[in-house]
């Protein structure tokens, strides 16, 4: 498919995910398959004021395309402006987020509580939509709660005000990351636009990708934290549809490969000190299902440099 102008590989993209969809996670999605990656949530007020570590976001690389920069805030002016000051780091894609359902990012104005003022969405697209001449797209939620579940009106304005892509995750913002998702109101949203739609939440395998397409129509869907510790859960989901990928299971010893890889990266990107801090929330999901990984997680919490990290994955190969 599409986004625009930009063509999409693939039937599963990686979401935005603070802390965790930097660069270097990025980049490993990619290698694995997913059609396009976003980076972390950006604050359009932070580049207003040249914030040093919302600039940092910005940074793309070479090896992560295409990618969006997801950028936050409530003022059509402050938003089309920080979109405009992003497309020096080259994004493919730029991307609004109106379903973050944070609380500090809702009593700023941004995220899901932008969908309580429909008109307001409408503005924030149209004016970024001006100022850039690569495609927007936007992030929403079913609704703020389950008395409004207005998804499928948010979706038409902003595909009015020039919304090249929506992207809907299948819960309320009342609601976070519990229950299960709706799959009608993803199904509503499809019948409402003409511009491809994906679907957000609760996938964790090619049979999830393949059930939430079949059920709602949507053009491709988004993962989240199943891509946690399973960057490859992208070749999973494109192989289900396509059985030419030749994807097999990693066995354990092949996933500890790829998490060498990652933390190494890791701590290329940003040096050993923050890197190895930045690495232990990614080892622990490296590890789950692994014979003993209840005692190996709670040394992965404690690890500080590289060395004690190859002497911790030399310790897990030798448990196997």
């Amino acid at each position: 498919m599409k986004i625009g102008n930009v063509k999409i590989n693939g039937f599963a993209a990686l979401a935005p995910m603070a802390g965790i969809a930097d660069k270097t996670f990025r980049e490993l999605c990619v290698k694995f398959g997913a059609g396009y990656v976003t980076s972390e949530m950006v604050s359009s007020r932070g580049i207003s004021f040249y914030n040093e570590k919302t600039i940092e976001l910005l940074e793309l690389s070479k090896n992560e395309h295409p990618c969006a920069i997801q950028i936050f805030g409530d003022d059509p002016e402050t938003m089309a402006k920080a979109a405009y000051f992003t497309l020096k780091y080259k994004p493919d894609i730029i991307d609004i987020n109106m379903g973050c359902p944070a609380p500090k990012v809702n009593k700023s104005g941004g995220g899901a509580i932008l969908m309580k003022s429909p008109e307001l969405c409408g503005k924030i697209v149209d004016a970024v939509k001006k100022v850039v001449h690569i495609p927007v797209t936007v992030k929403i939620r079913k609704g703020w709660d389950n008395a409004n579940p207005n998804a499928p009106l948010i979706a038409k304005i902003c595909e009015c005000s020039g919304a090249d892509a929506i992207t809907v995750h299948a819960r309320t913002r009342e609601q976070m990351y519990k229950p299960g998702i709706d799959f009608d109101i993803i199904k509503k949203v499809k019948e409402s636009v003409n511009i491809p739609v994906i679907g957000n939440g609760d996938i964790s395998c090619g049979a999830d990708a393949h059930n939430m397409m079949n059920k709602t129509g949507c053009d491709m869907v988004m993962v989240g934290r199943a891509a946690l510790g399973r960057p490859w859960i992208f070749s999973e989901i494109n192989n289900f549809f396509d059985q030419k990928s030749k994807y097999k299971i990693p066995s354990f010893e092949e996933k500890l490969k790829i998490m060498v890889l990652h933390i190494e990266s890791i701590c290329q990107n940003y040096g050993e000190k923050l890197g190895m801090l930045k690495a232990r929330r990614h080892i622990t999901y490296y590890i789950k299902g692994f014979p003993s990984a209840a005692s190996f997680r709670s040394i992965a919490c404690k690890l500080e440099t590289l060395k004690q990290f190859y002497e911790f994955a030399d310790k897990i190969v030798n448990s196997l």
